[in-house]
């Protein structure tokens, strides 16, 4: 069974604050790379520690952009 696409409310609601890479694919049904493409398109994130971390609200706001 497909799993709902996420929306605003319900990727708040079980989504830690820091999202990585695999976190953004598995929420949005991507694949890896093509999160990578969105980092490359103007995803805002950050590296911590080495590792590129995306904010849950500014997914959120980026998101709701298209």
């Amino acid at each position: 069974m497909k799993q709902p696409t996420p929306t605003k409310k319900n990727l708040q609601a079980t989504s830690p604050m820091w999202l990585s890479v695999a976190d953004v694919a598995v929420l949005l049904q991507v694949c890896r790379q093509t999160v990578y493409s969105y980092l490359r398109a103007g995803l805002p994130s950050k590296k911590i520690r080495g590792i590129r971390r995306i904010r849950r609200d500014e997914l959120e706001q980026w998101l709701n952009q298209f």
